[in-house]
């Protein structure tokens, strides 16, 4: 356990094989340490074993750092797991696989456009506010690598939307700092417009 642990401060291609191997340790512990070293030092030869993990593995805590480690990979074999875990998982997990959802951006675009649908979804309905916020971060990541068409509207929409409706301050707030990062100019006017009338501030 300490020997995998400390691959998550150490990059060094040599340790992947063995912290793959360790995935698979009887005790859990060692899992998720071996999950996060992967996290560390990714890899694609990597991805498989951490979708036949994340598929099979009890623990919640292992579940989340190969949902960590999966969007460190950078992989589109990465984009149907990490959906599937933001819808189903338990909340702890779902947070993490929204926030390695943003990692598609650097995968392309079909990965982007598979990505923000199900990051709506749970942006607009998820129960944990925790979840919605880390949803419309990454919307504002991935929302940068789209030209202005119709899925990019769609998660534009979403942003808006959980701006001026969720009932959950940090939720908003983070709503904004996504509309301020992709720079639309719809949101900034909504965002002017609200924020005048201390709409904001009130709710």
């Amino acid at each position: 356990m300490l020997a995998a642990r400390a691959f998550c401060d150490i990059e060094d291609a040599r340790a992947t094989p063995h912290l793959i191997r360790l995935l698979t340790d009887t005790c859990a512990l060692v899992r998720v340490s071996a999950a996060y070293g992967i996290g560390r030092n990714p890899s694609s030869d990597a991805v498989e074993p951490l979708i036949n993990q994340l598929n099979q593995d009890w623990n919640g805590y292992v579940r989340k750092g190969v949902v960590w480690a999966l969007g460190n990979c950078r992989d589109a074999r990465c984009l149907t797991p990490l959906t599937v875990a933001l819808k189903t998982d338990i909340s702890a997990v779902r947070l993490w696989a929204a926030s390695s959802l943003a990692q598609m951006a650097d995968v392309g675009y079909e990965a982007v456009v598979g990505a923000i649908p199900p990051v709506i979804e749970a942006l607009l309905t998820d129960p944990i506010a925790a979840v919605r916020s880390n949803c419309a971060w990454t919307i504002g990541q991935l929302c940068r690598e789209l030209p202005s068409n119709i899925v990019y509207g769609a998660a534009i929409d979403a942003i808006i939307q959980a701006f001026a409706e969720d009932k959950d301050l940090g939720v908003r707030e983070d709503a904004k700092a996504s509309i301020l990062n992709v720079g639309d100019p719809r949101g900034l006017q909504l965002i002017e417009t609200l924020e005048e009338e201390g709409w904001f501030f009130e709710n």
